[in-house]
């Protein structure tokens, strides 16, 4: 089962109205390794808190445009 966290991203980016390759990207991350995490089928580890802080710097640069 996946953690917690995963499912605050994911309506996280929902609510920003981005995309997880969005985030993946901002992140420096690849997109399927994102949704593997994301499915809960390989640990997070540091990439949980790149993701949020890529979401957080997204989703401020879109309120700001």
């Amino acid at each position: 089962m996946p953690a917690q966290w995963t499912g605050e991203l994911i309506g996280g980016i929902h609510n920003a109205g981005l995309t997880i390759k969005e985030v993946a990207e901002g992140a420096g991350l690849n997109a399927k390794y994102v949704s593997q995490l994301l499915n809960g089928n390989a640990p997070a580890g540091k990439a949980a808190c790149k993701l949020r802080d890529a979401l957080e710097r997204l989703r401020q640069e879109k309120e700001s445009a």
